[in-house]
């Protein structure tokens, strides 16, 4: 009898050599022996050189099409600052290759749409990790609501609230690097999970006001300084989304805001049967006045990363799971854009 033959693990390059490569990407792709980290890029080499040193990567670039050109990856994560997710993706996918990118998916709704087609037109995998949908409690919570547990839910409540956590990293209050602030870096996730449990519902219009108070006057908080009079984004967006059902999404969203909690990252959904909170999971209601808890989880998933990437791999690899595909990172970005042009004219922005 033949013996079976080896499959060669699929080959990984990894676009931008920051933070959340380290922890997360590089960290999932090394505990795989089905999969091999070739290459990583950044635009300073000495920084890709250094993470291909500790990662133990062959390949070290500050080119991208060169990268993908010499080292073929069948698998490509996106890491680099969101001004360059789409020029990254549309690159990986016309090289060939299944992309994980970073939130956001890009800087505007036109690009999440051509990443979309492009990975349709490519019949390659595009995900994105938005990685709290991937949380067992987020899971648990989605299937409680298809069971019909919180009948009709028209309240959801998406905070991600920092009291005084301007990154002081990177470039996060730069908006034309950017995008945004707090929106489109925490209060995406946030918004995500959301409408991942809600099934995404079609939405009909939103509603947004954003103010920058303190970003310019203060220079040092929870994650090390910044220089005010370089921050370009906003403090804080509060908005409001009306799905087309009648039903109501609540957004909160803070870098910087003069609240008690340090930080607040949690969503809450109130139904005609029952409520919810998402971190951790609980299903509740009252009766005779008393709280009666439905459902529990005894503490949050922290494992959501790892839930994220696993789910991507195993998706390209042909099992039957659910990512965040391109369709569902359209659909963010559009709410995103919508939010933050709501809140530049100060009038309801409808979504067609």
């Amino acid at each position: 009898m033949k013996s079976a033959t080896a499959v060669a693990p699929l080959r990984v390059a990894i676009i931008g050599a920051g933070q959340v490569a380290e922890k997360v990407h590089a960290s999932y792709y090394a505990t795989r022996s089905d999969l091999r980290m070739v290459a990583v890029c950044d635009s300073r080499l000495e920084q890709a050189q250094a993470f291909a040193a500790k990662n133990d990567i062959g390949g070290s670039y500050d080119d991208v099409r060169l990268m993908l050109q010499e080292a073929q990856p069948d698998i490509v994560s996106v890491c680099s600052p969101n001004r360059f997710h789409f020029e990254h993706v549309m690159a990986a996918l016309e090289a060939g290759c299944h992309v994980m990118c970073e939130k956001p998916p890009a800087m505007t709704p036109q690009q999440a749409d051509e990443m979309r087609q492009m990975a349709r037109k490519q019949g390659k995998v595009l995900a994105y990790d938005f990685h709290h949908r991937f949380s067992l409690d987020a899971q648990l919570l989605r299937k409680n609501m298809q069971a019909g547990a919180l009948g009709e839910v028209y309240l959801t409540t998406a905070t991600a609230l920092r009291r005084s956590g301007v990154p002081g990293w990177g470039v996060f209050t730069n908006k034309a690097m950017q995008g945004g602030g707090p929106l489109i870096d925490i209060g995406i996730h946030m918004l995500d999970a959301a409408m991942f449990v809600l099934g995404f519902p079609a939405v009909r219009r939103v509603m947004a006001h954003s103010f920058q108070k303190l970003g310019t006057v203060k220079q040092s908080g929870q994650f090390g300084e910044w220089d005010p009079t370089q921050y370009t984004v906003e403090d804080a967006l509060f908005g409001i989304i009306e799905f087309q059902s009648g039903g109501l999404l609540r957004l909160d969203t803070s870098f910087v805001l003069n609240i008690a909690e340090q930080s607040q990252m949690n969503v809450s959904f109130c139904g005609e049967k029952a409520g919810a909170t998402l971190f951790p999971a609980h299903v509740y209601n009252d009766v005779d006045g008393e709280l009666h808890t439905l459902v529990q989880r005894e503490q949050a998933d922290d494992n959501r990363h790892f839930r994220s990437m696993e789910a991507f791999v195993n998706h390209v690899q042909g099992e039957p799971v659910a990512i965040a595909d391109g369709d569902q990172g359209f659909i963010i970005q559009q709410l995103v854009a919508a939010l933050y042009a709501s809140a530049e004219k100060g009038d309801w922005v409808e979504i067609c």
